[in-house]
């Protein structure tokens, strides 16, 4: 090459432009050292080519060296005594038909032959996933789902090249960098496993696939459901899964990247078998939130669904307000409650890992989560579609578990109990927990959980907007979300987030007039128990001469309060004037001012 550059620097006569003589650049040709240098870089790629995992087909000689990715690799050692077992597990004859290799090194490649060596073995190929395709790129924050502005699309991952002939078995050994938080959200490992679903759903012939997971972590639990494992022996994992359910999850977008439902759904669509399907919430050591669980039930029962209304309550709920959920149509299921053990004694989040009770409702295929704070405006029973972990985004690339779809199963329930002492929780909660186990989840539009409140960075017209969308009629929501103080905390005359200054972010008296339509539609006998307590008739009024004080410039602290629930007393002690006298002393005790307890009621009569 370089004795052409010299004939053409003579043809074009350069080296007169540059005063180089030619007789130096001949010598500059003259390379016997770089021979050397070249064979040694040779036989090392030959080295790396020999050790690195083999991610191509059995037919190619060798791949670019520019293919080896350190995300995919696996350092684990793999125990062959074990891969025995799983193979008698297989075969009682030891003998499996056809196996595929992905992601293993030509030494694991060539032992595999070694202890199957009756088997038909092929390394299968797959292109790395481009170094740009971030988990964040993959779970965004945020997406157009109106698509005003644009049409979200979510990154492409290289498809496996299936080959054309029948795999019985599919081993693969998936990364696990379990010295970071962060090993589940990795794309490599997500990558290797969305391939596998695919090798296994483009499978010939009606027999069985195996697939066997070489890993310290446990694989994606919504993707490959604990239900469909056959073994686990140390660090494999044997699963037969059911191939028609893996290709319906395949058809969705790789992640929260797109909306794995329409933002118009079909809203009769059929899910399968209704009598299987539930809504379910749960209260624990709050009975304050019966009220809300009673209007969730009367919304959803407003919308025309039919299926079952589940709630897991503990033994602090009375009888006497398991009587009102009874009979708005709540089935009660007693659990025993679960504690967090990183919360402190006595803290909000003591006991809210007990929402994974919810997974123990295993005579229910599918079961949409609400929580009791919240109406659903329009019929959500095509949810029950959708597979396990549907739900709205929250932040980042985390999910909000408000309104979210799960599939009960036992075994579910036991790896949400195996690592509660391992894996902590973003935000000290079940939903920070959560999002730490199904970190593979599918986006649903956030109309089907439409939180109440304002973002301090929201502008006029987006407040606007959120407000039009609180009080549209017919509904344009299918759930809305009521955060901050609940409306049956405060006066029906508006909403009491107004009087905190803290809280205005959650004050929307559109909603909150929503909210009382529900209710004043339950039967008269279920409004009883969203009474008011003297002890919060005495906050609500603090809360107002507080604001007063500060002449907030909303000024509903002026208006004049007709609730009629004031005048009506559930407490043995009802004069919250009186309460009011003592309101931030801390030598008195509000226990001589606890509710009776009523008779509870047996009539169940929600209107439709």
């Amino acid at each position: 090459m370089c004795k052409r550059r010299l004939q053409r620097s003579k043809a074009y006569d350069v080296d007169k432009l540059f005063n180089i003589p030619i007789q130096d650049k001949i010598a500059k040709c003259k390379f016997h050292h770089m021979k050397l240098v070249l064979a040694i870089v040779i036989s090392g790629v030959f080295a790396m080519v020999l050790y690195l995992p083999t991610v191509y087909h059995h037919e190619h000689v060798s791949p670019p060296v520019s293919q080896f990715d350190p995300r995919y690799i696996s350092n684990l050692d793999i125990s062959w005594e074990e891969i025995k077992k799983v193979i008698r597990t297989i075969s009682g004859n030891n003998k499996v038909p056809s196996i595929g290799l992905l992601n293993l090194n030509k030494i694991e490649t060539d032992h595999w032959k070694q202890v199957t060596p009756n088997s038909d073995h092929t390394v299968l190929h797959l292109d790395y996933v481009e170094t740009n395709v971030t988990w964040d790129t993959l779970y965004p924050e945020w997406i157009d789902e109106e698509q005003e502005d644009e049409i979200p699309v979510c990154p492409s991952l290289a498809k496996i090249e299936v080959p054309k002939k029948r795999l019985d078995l599919i081993i693969i050994k998936l990364p696990c960098r379990d010295h970071e938080a962060n090993w589940s959200r990795d794309v490599a490992r997500l990558h290797l496993q969305l391939a596998t679903a695919q090798l296994a759903v483009s499978s010939k012939g009606y027999q069985p696939v195996h697939l066997l997971f070489v890993t310290k972590c446990f694989p994606i639990p919504n993707l490959f459901s604990c239900k469909e494992l056959v073994l686990r022996e140390g660090n494999m994992w044997l699963y037969k899964p059911n191939l028609h359910t893996l290709g319906a999850k395949l058809r969705l977008p790789v992640g929260s990247c797109e909306l794995a439902l329409p933002l118009k759904p079909k809203e009769q669509g059929q899910s399968g078998n209704s009598h299987r399907e539930a809504y379910a919430t749960i209260l624990h050591s709050a009975h304050v939130y019966v009220c809300g669980a009673i209007a969730a039930a009367q919304s959803i029962r407003m919308t025309g669904s039919t299926r079952d209304l589940i709630i897991l309550v503990d033994k602090t709920i009375s009888k006497y307000h398991r009587s009102g959920l009874e009979a708005a149509g709540w089935k009660i299921r007693t659990i025993q409650r679960i504690r967090n053990p990183k919360a402190e004694k006595n803290a909000y989040n003591e006991w809210n890992y007990s929402k994974f009770r919810l997974w123990q409702l295993a005579d229910y295929d599918k079961v949409i989560f609400i929580d009791a704070d919240l109406l659903v405006l329009r019929n959500i029973d095509f949810l029950f579609s959708m597979p396990e972990i549907s739900a709205t985004g929250n932040n980042g690339s985390l999910f909000n578990s408000g309104v979210m779809v799960i599939e009960p199963s036992n075994c579910t329930f036991q790896l949400l109990m195996d690592h509660i002492t391992e894996i902590d929780s973003y935000n000290g909660g079940d939903q920070g927990y959560l999002n730490e186990i199904f970190t593979w989840w599918h986006r649903i539009p956030r109309h089907m959980n439409f939180l109440k409140n304002f973002w301090s960075g929201d502008d006029e017209a987006v407040k606007a907007k959120k407000t039009r969308l609180f009080g549209a009629e017919p509904p344009i929501l299918y759930v809305l979300h009521y955060l901050g103080f609940k409306p049956w905390m405060c006066f029906r005359d508006y909403d009491c987030n107004w009087n905190v200054d803290f809280m205005q972010e959650f004050a929307s008296d559109v909603a909150h007039e929503k909210w009382w339509k529900v209710h004043d539609e339950m039967p008269g006998e279920l409004q009883q128990f969203c009474m008011l307590r003297t002890k919060q008739k005495a906050q609500l009024e603090w809360d107002r001469r507080k604001a007063e004080k500060g002449k907030y410039a909303d000024g509903h602290w002026r208006r004049k309060v007709e609730d009629p629930r004031l005048k009506k007393c559930v407490d043995k002690f009802c004069s919250w004037k009186d309460m009011l006298r003592h309101w931030g002393e801390t030598n008195w005790t509000d226990d001589a001012f606890s509710a009776p307890s009523p008779p509870y009621i047996t009539k169940a009569s929600l209107s439709g």
